[in-house]
């Protein structure tokens, strides 16, 4: 059974106002008061940001209780000192981020200048277990298509300083000024991934291998494959169904390397189309079908992704969750049109934020 981990990194709010705060810091003081939680709750790029990171779980149903306590948790310390979370991957409200203060970020302020003034953008990273780096590499070359699926599921940042951005997920176009970030063209072998990484870094443009940001990579830390690709999602039950379509796709992915099956050949000119188009489509309207690369309905591609993935979903005990899950978002939204849906019956960015600061502590 494949282990999964998620990493959700949470926007801190002012609870009267919906602005973000730049307390992070601060957060991180009043959770390091607990011994059991230093290894839980992480710093970010800028001080609005705070993220945690779950154990690594074979059940969904615990990996789903762990999400919610440490949102709650997260939610507790930062009442201690005024503020409160938000699982947005944008602020609906206009802000000026603070970024925080180490060596690390002071060469990436100055290296990259406005664009990590600008990147107060917030994800959700799943780490799926391989066995091996060549393993892993299989997987990536194969999962390349279905990734955009992922980000329409998750898409949860439609609002910009204070505007309609027009996107769905508004958080991965401005991630993609990164120069690492985006699709990758086929490996092939975990000896051609390493050498690419390697080139990468000689060239100076990036400082290490934590700024390797592919939609999806090898873990530097962990033995596993880190999805990169996702907001993060408003409701924990959301996240649970990215995580656990993460882990299908991979073992999926895995069964086909094993059994000799090629992966597609699209080129990254296409695949950065395809995600384009989730990020402005999201659920609503079309996106790029995996297999051909043409445009057909957001719902039609979905299903295309639960029968890529069925017959792991089963193998793993996830099929109904994710299949109710997936109708759910497939009826109802995901984030981005429920922040629009709150804005329109309310009138109120501030209180699109009041609402999902309600929702990101729910179970």
């Amino acid at each position: 059974m494949r282990t999964v981990g998620v990493e959700e990194e949470l926007l801190l709010v002012d609870p009267g106002t919906g602005e973000p705060r730049a307390l992070s810091t601060a957060v991180l003081a009043r959770a390091s008061l607990d011994d059991a939680e230093q290894d839980v709750f992480e710093k970010e790029l800028h001080e609005q940001m705070l993220e945690f990171a779950t154990h690594p779980q074979s059940d969904m149903e615990r990996l789903h209780a762990e999400i919610v306590r440490c949102r709650a948790e997260a939610g507790g310390h930062a009442g201690e000192i005024g503020c409160a979370v938000a699982a947005l991957a944008t602020s609906p409200l206009p802000v000026t981020p603070s970024v925080g203060v180490n060596r690390r970020y002071d060469w990436m302020a100055e290296q990259y200048g406005v664009v990590v003034q600008e990147q107060l953008v917030l994800g959700c990273h799943v780490h799926v277990s391989v066995e091996s780096d060549e393993e892993g590499v299989a997987v990536i070359d194969r999962v390349r298509p279905w990734l955009p699926v992922l980000a329409a599921l998750s898409a949860n940042s439609p609002f910009w300083q204070g505007r309609d951005s027009s996107y769905s997920s508004y958080r991965s176009r401005v991630w993609q000024r990164w120069p690492s970030a985006g699709p990758t063209e086929l490996f092939g072998s975990a000896e051609t991934y390493h050498r690419r990484v390697a080139d990468m870094l000689a060239t100076g443009t990036i400082l290490d291998d934590g700024m390797i940001y592919f939609d999806v990579r090898l873990s530097q830390r962990y033995p596993t494959v880190e999805f990169r690709v996702a907001d993060v999602c408003l409701d924990a039950g959301t996240a649970v169904v990215v995580a656990a379509l993460a882990r299908a796709l991979v073992g999926t992915a895995a069964r086909e390397w094993r059994e000799g099956t090629e992966p597609a050949e699209h080129s990254v000119s296409l695949l950065r189309l395809a995600a384009w188009r989730a990020a402005r489509s999201g659920l609503t309207e079309e996106l790029l079908h995996p297999a051909t690369m043409r445009r057909m309905p957001a719902e039609t591609v979905v299903r295309a992704l639960l029968d890529h993935v069925g017959d792991a979903l089963a193998d793993y005990g996830d099929l109904d969750r994710v299949r109710d899950g997936v109708g759910e978002l497939l009826r109802h939204g995901n984030g981005a049109r429920v922040q629009r849906e709150l804005l329109e019956r309310t009138g109120s960015l501030r209180n699109v934020v009041t609402e999902c600061v309600r929702r990101t502590q729910a179970a």
